[in-house]
């Protein structure tokens, strides 16, 4: 028996893998029994931070690590695609139907039976795949300190605010995709455009605006991929300019030029009838970010479906843990995915999940697991998780930095055309995974 702990992005698609391998599988979610800080359903696989699954430019790392999902029958991933929303080059779902669906292939898929039920200790027999994720429960979290041993870590990040489409004053905020690129020419995003003066008024505003007071301890880190805007806006003037509010290559109908800073929104679902503001990660007291927001240009009359919200954040220090397997380096029968494992991302998530549910059907089929080859994205990223330096591990989205550098002739080559050195990475990481998909398992 295979026992997946947490029913989220990782332990859904490890839940899939196992009863594809015709392995059985059981997967515990404390949802309803116990609820979280940030969950609003009880649907597996919700999608919390964003409806984002980054970038679908080809050649992109994030696209390489979709890519190879998809060879490897992602079950997550198929259904992505089938409830996409528009949103530019980047993969993004209506989040209420992508749970949904998922919920439903889990719930019928042969061999896997879920429980609703909150695990606070590991089962004494079978394989373990934890999947808890980063709102782990307390009693579980112990659990893992004391399984590990290590001392549990934690990090901070926020949820961006949603407001309903039709409070959105399209006479000031404009459509358009940044530099006019989406992948069938749409103009996926709503752009709020600011002048000058706009935008220094806002920027006082949120330095006054009130934070919710969480109890953070002054040491606790904040994951920097995820930082709430109003941390950014205290590293400068400029900072927001440069960051989230970037203006660059959006061109305002009103002006004919680039507005001096712009707040992009992005459509949450397949009703297009909510927007989330893109990176507009906060903690922000409720009635300070309603009046903070409302200043933005064509956000005057905004409506809330939901406030940014700050969360706790909860992964083991991996490479001090384990192995490329994604199993413990102290009991083998133990296997961690997704962001308990110190993945940042939901794609990242899908992976590591994948990966852990088909080394977990083939332990148990008594199967010598073979690591994917570095060369890959998913290789690459555990080769990370397993082998960075425990005394100062971060999590960890897939860039191209994870991935092994080209040798000293192909970087001379391509030394003036980084696109074309992407696109070697891509093509050796596929037919990395082409050698290693031809080998059949021991």
């Amino acid at each position: 028996m295979i026992h997946i702990l947490g029913g989220g992005l990782a332990g859904s698609e490890a839940a899939w893998q196992v009863s594809r391998a015709g392995a059985r599988a059981v997967l515990y979610e404390m949802r309803p029994q116990r609820a979280t800080p940030a969950h609003k359903t009880t649907q597996l696989a919700e999608l919390v931070c964003s409806n984002s699954l980054k970038s679908e430019s080809e050649n992109s790392a994030p696209w390489l690590l979709k890519q190879e999902l998809r060879r490897l029958d992602s079950l997550l991933l198929r259904i992505a695609a089938q409830v996409r929303v528009p949103a530019g080059h980047a993969l993004t779902v209506d989040r209420e139907v992508f749970a949904a669906e998922v919920t439903r292939a889990i719930e019928s898929a042969p061999g896997i039976e879920v429980r609703r039920e909150e695990v606070t200790r590991l089962p004494e027999d079978g394989i373990v795949i934890i999947a808890t994720g980063p709102l782990t429960s307390d009693a579980l979290a112990q659990e893992i300190a004391r399984l590990t041993g290590t001392e549990r870590l934690f990090f901070y990040d926020s949820i961006s605010p949603i407001v309903e489409a039709d409070s959105i004053d399209m006479s000031i905020a404009f459509r358009a995709s940044r530099y006019g690129k989406s992948l069938d020419g749409s103009d996926d995003y709503i752009n709020c455009p600011f002048n000058k003066e706009e935008y220094e008024r806002f920027l006082a505003e949120l330095l006054e605006a009130q934070s919710h007071t969480p109890h953070i301890p002054d040491d606790v880190p904040y994951f920097e991929a995820c930082l709430p805007i109003e941390e950014i806006a205290r590293r400068g003037p400029d900072t927001l300019r440069f960051g989230p509010m970037k203006p660059v290559g959006l061109t305002d109908p009103r002006t004919g030029r680039w507005p001096y800073a712009a707040v992009q929104l992005r459509q949450e679902n397949l009703r297009a009838d909510s927007y989330n503001l893109v990176g507009f990660q906060n903690y922000l007291r409720y009635p300070d970010q309603k009046r903070v927001f409302r200043l933005i240009p064509g956000l005057e009359k905004a409506e809330f479906v939901r406030y940014g919200q700050i969360h706790r954040n909860t992964y083991i220090n991996a490479p001090a843990v384990l192995l490329p397997t994604l199993q413990m380096r102290r009991e083998s029968r133990v296997l961690f995915a997704g962001q308990i494992a110190g993945i940042e991302g939901y794609v990242e998530s899908i992976a590591t999940g994948l990966l852990a549910g088909r080394n977990a059907a083939a332990l148990e089929r008594g199967a010598e697991l073979k690591p994917l080859p570095a060369a890959t994205a998913l290789g690459s990223l555990c080769r990370y998780v397993s082998g960075a330096d425990p005394r100062h591990y971060q999590p960890a989205n897939i860039t191209f930095d994870l991935l092994p550098q080209l040798d000293e002739a192909a970087k001379k080559r391509l030394k003036h055309d980084k696109r074309a050195r992407h696109a070697e990475v891509c093509r050796r990481a596929q037919e990395a995974l082409d050698e290693y998909l031809a080998v059949p398992a021991q």
